[in-house]
């Protein structure tokens, strides 16, 4: 059974980071797609960044220079490492992950999705 779980929201100021975690299991996630998505209240859930397996790295423009994604094969783990937060980034935040992705950026092209870990940023 594939299962994903992240850790690492919280309450934060703005200005300050956080580091997000999701641990994959079920079988193993080498050869994966994974992702981070957002999704604030009253709107819908938005691409933030992703990893494919041969390690291409996407972000939506909002958090380029700010956040970092990051994947551990030996863990099935994937990060994100978020610095300078703002208000704006306020959402819960979830890790996706498929084998086979024909869009990193789209939610949709997903099968396994975590529960959300919240994170706010208060100004």
């Amino acid at each position: 059974q594939v299962q994903l779980v992240e850790f690492g929201g919280g309450l934060v100021q703005a200005g300050g980071s956080l580091r997000l975690s999701c641990a994959a299991s079920g079988r193993p996630f080498s050869r994966d797609a994974m992702g981070w998505f957002r999704q604030a209240p009253g709107k819908e859930r938005d691409f933030v960044a992703a990893i494919t397996w041969t390690g291409d790295i996407y972000y939506v423009d909002s958090v380029k220079g700010r956040f970092a994604i990051s994947r551990d094969n030996a863990k099935n783990t994937i990060y994100l490492q978020m610095n300078s937060l703002k208000p704006e980034d306020t959402a819960v935040y979830y890790c996706a992950a498929d084998a086979s992705v024909s869009s990193p950026l789209r939610a949709v092209s997903y099968r396994y999705w975590g529960q959300g870990t919240l994170v706010t940023v208060s100004s």
